[in-house]
């Protein structure tokens, strides 16, 4: 243990305690509630899924397609979240009481106005968007259809999405799943009664869903705001008084998250041309691709968990000028977070028919069978994506999130290059296709090599690099 004196915003010297390397124990503590939270959002936009495939292979398609953009909307106000959650950390490194305040504040409100922003292009613009990329009428319309109802579900999001900042900037992060929890089994409730029309409730199909999950969003955000309130570990930050619009401040967090944001566009965007253009091998291979999303989004829980982890405390140990564990620190996140997401793949890899068989049930029996190979496919993927996207989220810890952009941007460019001539030109199987991903982790590593071999930690500054 070192004891180290810092300045806090209003010039005292206050002490900070800390070891010198966190603990594989401290990283699961802050990790696995995110994880659980992650779980149940995850099944939250499965359950979508799961309904809809016992409804039709229309909507079953539909739903992947939609999905993959209601991810992206929601990877836009995590995105720019990610700055606000950074300085968060950094802040309570320094133990900076008012500075957390201050920060929180203003990231709330650029929240709230990016909301505002997003509601206006799904109501009115995607409809016009998503027939760019779909050649299918029924699956175009059922798209349609999801997304009247689910926009209006982002304001109830991005508040959810601007406490979860607050809450795993300072460490404390249990809350978050009990949220995510009880917004699954609202969610759930109201998926099955609003698609096929229970308790005297209308049977709307692909639009109840997305009422339903718009509907458990708004219950979420209310639960949150009220143990904000109402939290004693968080009464000292004051976070409800002494409001003041500083652009200073969003200013910075914007500087620190714009390259977060474009990374998350750039990965989700390619994962939606992927869909579109998996599209063209026709709308068998469009639901198999999402049978496949759904089981990569299930693998991917502890990779989301160990992810956010590593810029808390990335960023925390940026904020004491603790450089020395950085990078031990992210080594033990990146092997506890292989570890676990092996434990989770190996069983439904092995045994898809076993497990996949009662979550989805037998209406289409062959669908499942169908997707095996690509389940393999899909193992080696998540190998890799389970490690790499630790120190990816490392380099944006640290504060190089524009390092951290082009690292993306060049991974996304091989990737889409690569699945344009397996399906355009080549006119390969759906699980080469598939593969083509491999190509994107393995740039990504290659980045993250080349950016840890010469990265000096003391010269990096939140917003620049």
């Amino acid at each position: 243990m070192i004891i180290i004196h810092i300045p806090n915003s209003n010039g005292k010297a206050i002490n900070v305690t800390m070891k010198l390397t966190p603990s594989v124990r401290q990283i699961i503590a802050i990790a696995l509630p995110i994880m659980i939270g992650s779980a149940a959002q995850n099944v939250l936009q499965l359950s979508d899924s799961i309904f809809l495939y016992h409804l039709s292979e229309t909507d079953f398609a539909a739903i992947g397609f939609v999905g993959v953009f209601y991810l992206m909307v929601n990877a836009i106000g995590y995105g720019f979240s990610k700055g606000g959650q950074i300085i968060i950390a950094n802040m309570s490194g320094r133990q900076d009481i008012e500075g957390i305040r201050r920060n929180f504040q203003a990231l709330g409100l650029f929240e709230a106005v990016l909301a505002t922003v997003m509601f206006l292009f799904m109501y009115f613009i995607s409809p016009w968007f998503f027939g760019l990329f779909l050649q299918n009428q029924d699956v175009l319309h059922a798209c349609t259809e999801f997304i009247k109802y689910r926009s209006f579900g982002v304001f109830f999001s991005y508040i959810g999405i601007t406490l979860i900042a607050l809450y795993t900037g300072i460490a404390k992060t249990k809350f978050i799943m009990i949220e995510t929890i009880f917004l699954l089994v609202v969610n759930g409730i109201l998926n099955y009664a609003l698609i096929f029309g229970k308790w005297g409730l209308p049977a709307m199909g692909i639009a109840g869903s997305a009422l339903a999950s718009t509907i458990a969003e708004a219950m979420g955000a209310l639960v949150f705001m009220l143990y904000l309130y109402f939290d004693k570990n968080v009464k000292h930050l004051n976070i409800f008084t002494k409001f003041k619009l500083e652009f200073n401040l969003i200013k910075n967090q914007f500087k620190l998250s714009a390259p977060i944001v474009t990374q998350n566009f750039v990965s989700l965007g390619s994962w939606f041309l992927f869909f579109a253009i998996i599209e063209d091998m026709g709308e068998r291979a469009l639901a198999i691709s999402n049978l496949v999303r759904i089981v990569y989004l299930i693998l991917s829980i502890p990779t989301w968990g160990f992810s956010s982890a590593t810029n808390t405390i990335v960023g925390n140990l940026m904020g004491q000028a603790n450089f020395r564990p950085i990078m031990a620190s992210m080594k033990k996140t990146a092997l506890v977070c292989f570890g676990m997401t092996m434990i989770i793949a190996l069983p439904i890899i092995i045994w898809p028919d076993v497990i996949l068989y009662p979550l989805l049930g037998s209406t289409d029996m062959t669908l499942i069978n169908d997707s095996h190979t690509t389940l393999y496919v899909l193992f080696a993927i998540i190998a890799f994506n389970s490690i790499i996207s630790i120190y990816v989220n490392g380099i944006a810890g640290v504060g190089a999130t524009m390092t951290g952009l082009k690292i993306q941007t060049i991974s996304a460019i091989a990737y889409l290059f690569m699945i344009y001539l397996v399906v355009d030109v080549w006119h390969s199987t759906l699980n080469v296709a598939w593969s083509t991903e491999i190509i994107y982790w393995l740039v990504q590593m290659l980045g993250v090599i080349w950016f840890f071999s010469k990265v000096k930690f003391n010269k990096l500054t939140y917003g620049t690099e």
